[in-house]
């Protein structure tokens, strides 16, 4: 199972999620909100060959973290992987539009000049103009949009400028998740939990659960459960492929 998006260090447990997670020979992309996390959480996978940390600044935190863009700069070098980071377009945080942009821009270039990066993008009622920046840095590595909840407009967009694209259960709980889902093209989709910020029945999504996410594309996708797992593992190798990231998992 692969389990391409999730805030492991901010589970009421972490440890035992992460022990969860090795005993079941998961592979886990684990996302950080804040650069300053990122040195706790890398020691949170260390010695677990199937987690990797991303490093990262998400835009709900860019107004009152963008400070450090600096730390985010020093740790750039230690990682293929980047996230979560992207635009928020809910009401809440349109205020902070301009901070958002900011930190989105710097970490974009950034990428670029490191020769590109495997990137996990928020883009919540944000599509267009999160796409509108992954256009204007082509270079900045490979974007991989976590629950894409756009137009089905912005999401042929997407397919043509080459995103890829994470699924979650949450995601695929609702029949707009679904039709999005069915659009994507098949070799450029992974599963997600997002949790624990993703809830089922008001509880927050383990990583184990992208189990759900494979059983719902193999209805979407009229295939059994079995390749649908191996079409989903042969997508990550063919991404770590991309950006010479083989050994990065086990």
């Amino acid at each position: 199972m692969i389990d391409f998006h999730c805030h492991l260090d901010l589970y009421p447990n972490p440890r035992a999620v992460r022990d969860e997670c090795v005993n079941r020979g998961l592979y886990v992309l684990s996302v950080t909100t804040t650069p300053s996390a990122w040195i706790g959480t890398s020691a949170l996978a260390a010695d677990t060959p199937r987690i990797r940390t991303a490093l990262g600044l998400h835009p709900q935190l860019a107004h009152e973290r963008q400070k450090e863009l600096s730390l985010f700069d020093n740790f750039l070098p230690n990682t293929k992987y980047i996230g979560e980071i992207g635009l928020d377009g809910a009401p809440e945080f349109r205020p902070h539009s301009q901070s958002q942009v900011a930190v989105f821009e710097h970490i974009l270039a950034k990428c670029c000049s490191a020769g590109g990066r495997i990137i996990s993008v928020h883009s919540r009622r944000a599509s267009g103009a999160v796409l509108d920046y992954l256009e204007k840095y082509p270079e900045a590595g490979t974007p991989v949009l976590h629950w894409f909840s756009g137009s089905l407009r912005d999401l042929d967009r997407a397919i043509k400028i080459g995103c890829w694209f994470s699924i979650g259960p949450a995601m695929l709980a609702n029949e707009k998740g679904r039709v999005l889902a069915a659009r994507m093209p098949r070799n450029r989709v992974l599963t997600e939990s997002d949790g624990p910020f993703a809830q089922l029945g008001g509880v927050a999504v383990t990583p184990w659960q992208v189990q759900t996410a494979v059983q719902i594309l193999g209805h979407i996708w009229s295939l059994p459960l079995g390749e649908v797992e191996q079409s989903i593992r042969r997508n990550l190798q063919d991404l770590l492929a991309q950006h010479n990231a083989q050994g990065t998992f086990a």
